[in-house]
């Protein structure tokens, strides 16, 4: 039987939000598929990929925006308006935040903010 994955909603510390609808892919499965096959992410969902440092779009169909977040999820690189095709990473990452493009932006994520994961 397949399990749903967890869900959880990702706030700033002050208890802004930042993703409404946030898929946790924490197994190494659901990693490995990431946001492939899809045809797009809305604005108010994304995808929290953990443990990794790093990100390929290979074979995606539209572009993201990819949040670096360190052990303590403290944003240490926005990549904005990562296109198919690319690669991105940042050191000392242990996760990554995927929202639809142009969401990092709009919601002021910026490196050094702390944020916080609800369920």
């Amino acid at each position: 039987m397949r399990r749903k994955a967890l869900v959880v909603t990702v706030l700033r510390k002050d208890g802004s939000v930042v993703c409404e609808r946030c898929a946790v892919a924490g197994t190494p499965l659901r990693r490995l598929r990431g946001l492939l096959g899809r045809r797009g992410l809305p604005r108010d969902e994304g995808l929290l990929i953990r443990p990794t440092s790093s990100i390929h779009m290979f074979f995606m169909r539209f572009p993201i925006d990819a949040v670096f977040l360190d052990k303590e999820l403290v944003v240490r690189r926005v990549a904005g308006n990562l296109k198919p095709w690319r690669i991105a990473y940042a050191r000392r990452t242990r996760s990554v935040l995927e929202l639809a493009a142009g969401e990092a932006e709009r919601r002021a994520l910026l490196a050094g903010q702390q944020l916080i994961l609800k369920d």
